[in-house]
């Protein structure tokens, strides 16, 4: 007798119980933005500048942006002077004696030329039209100010504006009080587990983990409300039967 050692298909993603969001808040950089393919040619050129080509610039820039992590729960810095520090514990870690803070700008500078993920635009239209949106990010106003996004949003939270980022809780405390509403009246959706989720759960804020890169849930974040490979799901979830008036 044959045995049916197949797996069921995932369950369906769905939105809990009753829940009808009025506003969605977004992360910007990984979640809208296709960062990889920038971040990788900024800190290439970075380690060229401190002349350790060999290295390799994606173990290089994940330390790098783990040390940003730790010092958004610390006192406030902009994002530029956490961004200079984090590259001076990276040279330190991986023995780049010639490394310079100033080659950080090679970072800086890649803003301008980032490009959305192709799902970003038309299903943001679809959800506009039923809601408010907000973007969310750790980040200072001039960087986001330089980053092509291809549409206004109803509310801007920044880590400036905020004087403090997400993990700690400050930047999200910053996107319920600008927009008046409650969590339960608030979808946000970002891809850092330690950030977006880490920051927001505690707060009560029903969250959509946008997981572009399938990476494995880490055991020691809240779990997320939602996972998605992508922004287009929202549009089944929430395009159809928006809260109409939501302004």
């Amino acid at each position: 007798m044959s045995v049916n050692t197949s797996k069921p298909p995932p369950a369906e993603p769905k939105l809990p119980d009753g829940f009808k969001p009025r506003m969605l808040s977004f992360d910007v950089y990984g979640t809208l933005v296709d960062t990889p393919p920038a971040n990788l040619g900024a800190f290439r050129a970075i380690l060229a500048d401190a002349g350790r080509p060999d290295l390799d610039p994606e173990e290089f820039y994940s330390f790098w942006e783990q040390r940003n992590i730790v010092h958004y729960s610390e006192p406030y810095r902009t994002y530029k002077d956490i961004c200079r520090l984090s590259l001076s514990e990276a040279y330190e870690r991986f023995g780049v004696a010639t490394g310079r803070e100033e080659a950080i700008q090679q970072y800086l500078d890649c803003f301008s030329s980032m490009e959305l993920y192709p799902d970003v635009l038309p299903t943001l239209d679809v959800l506009a039209r039923g809601h408010k949106l907000a973007l969310v990010s750790n980040i200072d106003d001039d960087l986001l100010g330089a980053t092509p996004l291809g549409r206004e949003f109803d509310l801007v939270c920044t880590a400036e504006r905020a004087r403090g980022y997400k993990p700690n809780g400050t930047l999200f405390r910053y996107l319920l009080d600008a927009s008046g509403l409650p969590t339960s009246h608030i979808l946000h959706s970002g891809q850092s587990q330690f950030t977006d989720m880490v920051g927001g759960k505690p707060l009560g804020l029903t969250i959509a983990w946008i997981n572009r890169r399938g990476l494995a849930l880490d055991p020691s974040v809240p779990r997320p409300d939602l996972i998605l490979p992508g922004l287009q799901p929202l549009s089944g979830l929430l395009g159809d039967h928006g809260a109409a008036g939501a302004g």
